[in-house]
């Protein structure tokens, strides 16, 4: 039976809590299929809780295959909930370990000890958020009208997935040089997943103005050094970050797929037919960037007269064409509208605060708008791009986008935390 679980911590170590929870499932006949990115959530208390109960949790959802009945499954979590050592201190109180059966195949089951879908489950971001990731096409029993991507975006239910950017390049405008080797490039992943980053998106080659193009051994040559050992030493990690790889070259996605890469961000749109079979082949998440023309050119941009979001919306509708003609799991595909590719300051800005307008068209959405140069343009001189990048994130938050590509991983969790509490 393919299984639907959530866990969560807020007591304690919490990772290593969910961690062990895991390791602890994947026995007697339980086959972990997937799990999904972390993504930490405000305590659920009621109004007279004790204050230091408010202690927020962090919650994974993992896709399972298993041979045994619902209460036998649900008898199993209880027991690896105790062998954790979460006591009964209340409905409300913190723990150590929350374990709960949310979908059962296709199965509504109500009896006195159990009830699946789980209750509340289209309510609880901290349990759409992960589900989306893994199956954003998915529809609840009993809740069959909207997927669970939909679910998700309910206003005031959203949570972000922060995407960390690791440039191994000597010309990317903003870090440039900072990251051509295997230890800096080790130092700063770790440094990205411990502040929040669940996906974390490695490029060889700069696609800001003017950037000097390379061919795909050129790129696969600076990649590979850094790629090989990062994926290397992720691969067995429970609760690993995701490594996506940007690059527009169908060959250099080839090789980093084969490596174990999860996800290929595509700034060039997810246009060439050797790309779109790649998607097609490889059941992995594909990114696909609006653009006039890469690398991006100040001249050459959306007439000025137009509207942008129309004009991206035109483009998105050509290409779900053509990628349902290819055979392409929509489901797969992340949307991307390029900010800055090929869009004059006012049009991103447009873009930005009209996001929403894409939510239509059934595609997880990510944003990778941090320190660009529209931002001075508008603010003017001297502006404080990580600043200004905040402020927009906590926009596009509200918006509901999914991903949200930034570089300063820290200060972005550390915001939203306080914006999601005060919520």
């Amino acid at each position: 039976m393919n299984v639907y679980l959530g866990l969560g911590s807020n007591l304690g170590d919490r990772r290593a809590n969910l961690s062990r929870a895991l390791d602890l499932l994947a026995t007697d006949g339980t086959q972990l299929l997937r799990v999904s990115p972390v993504v930490e959530s405000p305590a659920m208390l009621p109004e007279d809780a004790p204050a230091d109960w408010n202690r927020p949790f962090l919650n994974v959802v993992a896709q399972c295959s298993t041979a045994d009945s619902p209460h036998a499954m649900l008898d199993r979590l209880k027991a690896i909930e105790r062998e954790l050592g979460r006591a009964d201190g209340g409905r409300w109180a913190p723990r150590p370990i929350d374990l709960d059966i949310l979908l059962w195949g296709t199965d509504e089951i109500a009896t006195e000890r159990l009830r699946v879908p789980h209750p509340g489950i289209t309510e609880r971001a901290f349990v759409l958020t992960p589900l989306a990731f893994l199956e954003p096409l998915l529809t609840i029993p009993g809740h069959r009208h909207k997927t669970v991507l939909e679910w998700s975006r309910t206003p005031g239910r959203h949570i972000p997935l922060w995407m960390g950017i690791v440039n191994v390049t000597p010309d990317s405008f903003s870090d440039g040089g900072r990251f051509t080797d295997w230890p800096a490039v080790d130092a700063h992943v770790d440094a990205l997943h411990t502040a929040g980053a669940e996906l974390v998106d490695v490029g060889a080659e700069s696609t800001r103005p003017s950037a000097t193009p390379l061919d795909a051994s050129e790129e696969w040559a600076r990649l590979e050094a850094v790629l090989t050992p990062l994926l290397a030493e992720h691969a067995s990690a429970r609760l690993r970050p995701r490594f996506s790889v940007d690059t527009y070259h169908p060959e250099t996605a080839r090789r980093a797929l084969a490596l174990g890469a999860d996800v290929i961000n595509d700034v060039s749109g997810l246009t060439s037919p050797e790309m779109l079979a790649l998607a097609a082949q490889s059941g992995k998440d594909f990114v696909a960037m609006h653009n006039v023309g890469v690398p991006a050119s100040p001249g050459r941009t959306i007439p000025a007269d137009e509207d942008p979001v129309a004009a991206v919306e035109r483009w998105l509708e050509n290409r779900l064409e053509e990628w349902q003609r290819a055979g392409l799991d929509l489901g797969r595909i992340v949307f991307d509208p390029g900010i800055g590719f090929g869009k004059n300051p006012l049009q991103s800005l447009r873009l930005l605060r009209d996001i929403a307008r894409f939510e239509r068209y059934g595609l997880r959405c990510l944003v990778g708008h941090s320190r660009k140069s529209f931002m001075q343009k508008i603010a003017g001189e001297g502006t404080d791009r990580d600043l200004f990048t905040i402020g927009v994130s906590l926009s596009l938050c509200a918006q509901s986008v999914e991903i949200l590509r930034v570089h300063d991983i820290a200060a972005h969790a550390a915001a939203y935390r306080g914006w999601s509490h005060a919520r």
